[in-house]
Formats: C-alpha cells, sequence, structure tokens
C-alpha cells in the first residue's frame, strides 16, 4: 500500500512536472525557468506537508507518503537543475551557472521556511 501511495503522488507529481516546465519553459530563453519553478513550489509544498504532518499529526504516514514522497518528489527535479547546470558551464556562461544555482538553493530552502511557517 505505501509504495502504491508513493508511485500514484509521483506519478502526479512528475505529469504536473511535464505541464508547468512546458509551460514556463522556452527555447528562446537562457534561464530554465520551468524547472526553476517546480523546484521552488515543491519546496513550498513540502514545507506545507511536512509541517502538517509534524503539527498535531495533521497528515496520517499514508498522506506524508502520497504528497511529500510522491507528488513533491516526482513534481520537483533535482536531475534536470544538474542536466541545465552542466549545459551553462559547458558554453561558459558561468554568470547564469552561479546566478541560477543561488537562486534555487536560496529561494528553494527559503521556501520550505515559509512552509512550514504557513502552518503553524
Amino acid at each position: 500500500m505505501k509504495f502504491l501511495l508513493v508511485f500514484l503522488g509521483g506519478g502526479l507529481g512528475s505529469a504536473l512536472r511535464y505541464l508547468v516546465s512546458k509551460y514556463f519553459n522556452n527555447l528562446e530563453q537562457t534561464i530554465p525557468y520551468g524547472t526553476f519553478v517546480v523546484n521552488i513550489v515543491g519546496s513550498l509544498l513540502i514545507g506545507v506537508f511536512l509541517g502538517l504532518s509534524i503539527k498535531n499529526q495533521g497528515f496520517s504516514q499514508n498522506q506524508t507518503l502520497l504528497l511529500a514522497t510522491g507528488f513533491c518528489g516526482g513534481f520537483t527535479t533535482y536531475s534536470a537543475f544538474a542536466f541545465e547546470n552542466m549545459q551553462f558551464l559547458k558554453n561558459g556562461d558561468y554568470l547564469q551557472f552561479f546566478g541560477y544555482t543561488i537562486a534555487t538553493l536560496f529561494i528553494g530552502l527559503l521556501a520550505v521556511f515559509l512552509g512550514l511557517f504557513l502552518v503553524k
């Protein structure tokens, strides 16, 4: 049952990531906004979901597996983030590499904290 919840949540998250990335990514842009958006929104959501899970047992273990582990795990994408950064380095776009990496990490962490704060 737990495996199925993670599987279902991951599938939904991956499908939504595809749609969001398709909407936000444009071949003319130098910054991959689709990946950035899913990683920041996913960070906010995991903060909310885990915050609710911690707060007075707001979520059951099954809900946490479905939403945090499955959905957020499928929705966010470290592998695309890493690949896009390798492309920046390969192309000599060092400013975009550092800017994108720092912005994603910093804003992602802030989003998790915000998610946790919102459910307190």
